[in-house]
């Protein structure tokens, strides 16, 4: 058996074309969407990936302001770019780059953002009312993670999703959007990480495996139901390589699969697109 590919590029350029529609849309009533982002210190992936998100907001037509603090800035520093953000009718949205150098607050910081602003949807607020089922800035990997299923035509609906991993920004608000009685979400999801004695005793039950632990080649084929969904959401760099949660060999086994490069990445810079531009929506009424 060899997976089949869940090509997030190509769903992601599809998100594209419509949010460029909206945009003009946008624009044609004196209206250009604006993002906002912050980038703290000098670590290479983060810089390469907000550098990423402006090219992608050029491309839209989305307006787009950044700040560059230097490694030693201070928790005011920080404090006073999310008091302009939030301040500035410009930026419908913006973000603040994680991680930040160790001496910062990053979750302080982030309770002083507007949650009316949070594209990442990683805000107290909004994942409250994630958790209640109300409508609300979505976490980015999550909801595009969510999209990538549903373009492939793969039922989630009373499927056994598992999620390795328990992190902020993928593992917890995935596993509350895949569990809400509604449209492309209803499963019935496990949550489990590393630290669990028999992790293979849970991942072999999966229909839809997700691997979002961040640690290199954590999920092996002898971990994988065969035909079952696999979503490679976990990464880390060694020096400037991406590292994949999920090994290669699970190619063997799954009957789905989302590759290393050009799976869950574009998606989620896709959703934090769709964020910004339907919060100038709000802005605008519609």
């Amino acid at each position: 058996m060899t997976a089949k590919v869940l090509d997030g590029e190509a769903v992601a350029a599809r998100i594209k074309a419509d949010l460029a529609d909206r945009v003009a849309a946008l624009r044609d009533r004196g209206i250009t969407p604006g993002l906002g982002t912050l980038l703290v210190g000098d670590d290479g992936p983060s810089a390469n990936y907000v550098a990423m998100k402006h090219r992608d907001c050029e491309a839209l037509g989305i307006a787009s302001q950044h700040v560059h603090l230097p490694a030693d800035a201070t928790q005011r520093d920080v404090e006073e770019v999310v008091a302009r953000f939030n301040a500035d009718a410009g930026v419908d949205a913006y973000l603040m780059q994680y991680p930040f150098p160790g001496h910062l607050d990053y979750e302080g910081a982030l309770l002083a953002v507007d949650p009316a602003k949070d594209v990442d949807g990683l805000h107290p607020v909004n994942l409250g009312k994630l958790v209640q089922g109300l409508d609300a800035p979505l976490a980015c990997t999550p909801a595009g993670i969510q999209a990538l299923l549903v373009h492939h035509g793969i039922e989630i609906s009373g499927r056994h999703v598992v999620i390795v991993g328990r992190g902020l920004t993928i593992g917890r608000p995935l596993a509350n959007l895949l569990a809400l009685k509604r449209p492309h979400a209803n499963a019935a999801v496990t949550v489990v990480h590393t630290g669990v004695a028999d992790l293979g005793a849970h991942t072999r039950q999966a229909d839809i495996l997700v691997a979002a632990a961040g640690s290199p080649g954590l999920i092996t084929a002898d971990l994988v139901k065969p035909g079952a969904v696999v979503v490679a959401a976990g990464v880390s760099f060694a020096g400037r390589k991406l590292l994949s949660d999920v090994a290669d060999e699970v190619a063997e086994v799954a009957g789905w699969l989302s590759p290393r490069i050009g799976g869950v990445g574009p998606m989620t810079r896709a959703m934090l697109l769709r964020n910004t531009v339907e919060a100038a929506e709000r802005r605008a009424g519609t």
